[in-house]
């Protein structure tokens, strides 16, 4: 790399150095999808040598940075000042030169982890410091939650809030199998991209795949294979997780077993199982046999919404909350007649519900 395209860059800019600087090759960015740099640290980009290279860039670097980002073209002692969004055309050359300046302090995963390690030091948080993977299982499930819960309201803001909460999480428990020898961060990061990597062959080999289908039949294909590499008796559901909300892990059973071909061959016969379990409902004779027949139709139900290609669970939790908001709307109808609901009669709690409907909720 010519370090006096750097020297004089900044002469032109009129600038110093930034105390941190990462120094790229445009070339080597021109099949990247995302900065492969911390946007916390200014970047440089020399060999900027074709619009075409620039625009590609602009691309990656929308990835992370806002579009009125500042950036500077620095081309035979001159620049050109502008914002991400709006590269201009220009000459570009193998001395053209893109400078992005730092987004700011906080703004990279690795200041990320830096924080999560300085709250586990000896000079950091106590609570965090005290803090274990088990006694931090229910704070996972909890932000999990809270994350779901966000991303039913489809509320962007919630959910870049909650997203952070969750991720905190998994830093969080990072550091502390760092601290007991376990693995780290980065493990972790190299796991899930080997990971990516060896189930999307389709992406990153020469794997053909027909669609969603394929793709899915593929992948349990690959981790039949892994499991056969494994000294195990695992099978195909013993991946799915204990702890999963049972309508989610029913599904993800039924995903599984159909991948491998073990499935209704058409819809109709799932809807012929739903009528099946009812009759069978109608029938039973003690509280066992209830408690195992509403079982099955609930799973077959799920199998249901499965070949709708609906998530059963944030259906559910869907209908929990339409029934939230309009029994809320009872109460506060009550409320405003001075009335308690349990002096109230259903007919009229139900004229309030179907206010609640008529008014959208």
């Amino acid at each position: 790399m010519d370090f006096s395209i750097i020297a004089s860059a900044f002469e032109a800019l009129r600038l110093m150095p930034p105390s941190k600087l990462t120094l790229l090759e445009a070339q080597t960015l021109s099949s990247a999808h995302a900065p492969p740099f911390p946007a916390d640290v200014a970047a440089f980009i020399i060999g900027v040598d074709s619009l075409n290279l620039a625009l590609h860039l602009k691309t990656i670097l929308l990835t992370v940075y806002p579009a009125d980002h500042k950036i500077f073209i620095v081309g035979n002692g001159k620049y050109i000042e502008g914002k991400i969004a709006d590269i201009p055309e220009g000459d570009f050359s193998e001395s053209t030169s893109l400078y992005v300046p730092s987004l700011g302090e906080m703004t990279s995963f690795e200041s990320f982890t830096e924080i999560v390690a300085h709250l586990r030091a000896p000079n950091g948080c106590p609570w965090d410091r005290e803090q274990t993977h088990q006694t931090l299982r229910t704070h996972l499930l909890e932000e999990a939650y809270e994350t779901l819960s966000a991303m039913d309201t489809n509320d962007a803001e919630s959910m870049r809030e909650e997203f952070g909460d969750l991720l905190l999480q998994i830093a969080l428990n990072s550091q502390i199998a760092y601290e007991s020898n376990e693995f780290s961060i980065s493990q972790v990061i190299k796991n899930i991209n080997d990971k990516l990597i060896r189930r999307h062959p389709h992406v990153f080999g020469d794997t053909k795949v027909d669609g969603v289908d394929g793709v899915l039949q593929n992948w349990e294909k690959l981790k039949e294979k892994e499991r056969g590499k494994k000294k195990d008796d695992k099978g195909i559901l013993d991946g799915v997780p204990a702890a999963l909300p049972a309508l989610s892990q029913a599904q993800e059973y039924q995903d599984r077993a159909a991948r491998v071909g073990f499935d209704w061959p058409q819809i109709d016969e799932v809807l012929d199982k739903v009528r099946e379990e009812i009759e069978e409902i109608k029938n039973t004779e003690t509280d066992f046999e209830l408690a195992s027949e509403l079982g099955d139709l609930f799973f077959v139900l799920v199998n249901f919404a499965r070949w709708k290609h609906v998530d059963a669970e944030s259906v559910l939790r869907s209908a929990n909350q339409k029934f939230k908001k309009r029994f809320a709307y009872v109460e506060q109808s009550a409320k405003g007649q001075g009335r308690n609901l349990s002096d109230m009669k259903l007919e009229e709690m139900d004229a309030f519900w179907n206010e609640a409907k008529k008014k959208g909720l």
